[in-house]
């Protein structure tokens, strides 16, 4: 059941008409209380907070899954930086940037999150200063960046961005570990959620990870 706020404090508008105060769902009264510089509003005229993450999904795992869920109960909508994104066929990155965008979506969607996230390729640059600037340039505005890693934390703080930690229950997980799993022919398929696995089936990612793991070994 909705709860709803019975208190008439705030000047509240739904398509620029103003509204008793008590109509609108309390949760969303306490947006109220955290403006954002983004200026974004939803039907009721209250601001909607927007994140940030930057990965490069090779593959996208659990604990990347699990990590946006958890974003997106602090946040209205979230953007998915896919970095490295001209970066394909390499040990380290086996899979395009079309790819990780199609597995990271049919997962969301199975999820029913899909429609609040955002999912953007960027390329590297060589350059840490200008790489804030570029991932500023290439997406929608948001306000607060969330992740673990030092150097992007930095970055960002520098570019006058909240930042916050990127919280996930699969903390041993990463994109190396299930390569090299995928590679010696490990159980890989439960740390990955299920669509992804399916994709990952369908275009041979196996074989891939083989023939450019062999391919590298060679050169």
């Amino acid at each position: 059941m909705r709860r709803y706020c019975n208190e008439t404090r705030f000047d509240c508008w739904k398509n620029k008409k103003r509204v008793d105060c008590r109509e609108i769902p309390a949760k969303r009264l306490l947006a109220f209380a955290e403006r954002t510089a983004c200026g974004r509003a939803d039907e009721w005229g209250v601001q909607m907070k927007r994140g940030l993450i930057v990965g490069r999904f090779q593959p996208y795992h659990i604990g990347h899954h699990n990590a946006i869920r958890k974003i997106l109960a602090k946040v209205d909508e979230l953007i998915i930086v896919i970095g490295s994104a001209k970066q394909s066929h390499e040990q380290k990155n086996p899979f395009t940037a079309g790819e990780r965008i199609e597995m990271i979506s049919q997962a969301l969607k199975e999820e029913g999150i899909f429609e609040k996230c955002y999912i953007i390729p960027v390329e590297d640059v060589q350059e840490n200063s200008i790489w804030t600037t570029k991932i500023i340039t290439y997406c929608p505005k948001f306000d607060v960046v969330f992740t673990n890693n030092p150097l992007v934390k930095q970055l960002f703080e520098g570019a006058r961005f909240k930042t916050e930690k990127m919280v996930s229950e699969q903390k041993d997980i990463d994109g190396a570990k299930i390569r090299e799993m995928m590679l010696k022919g490990n159980e890989w398929k439960k740390l990955v959620p299920k669509q992804t696995v399916a994709y990952l089936d369908k275009i041979k990612a196996l074989d891939r990870i083989r023939a450019v793991y062999a391919k590298e070994q060679k050169e």
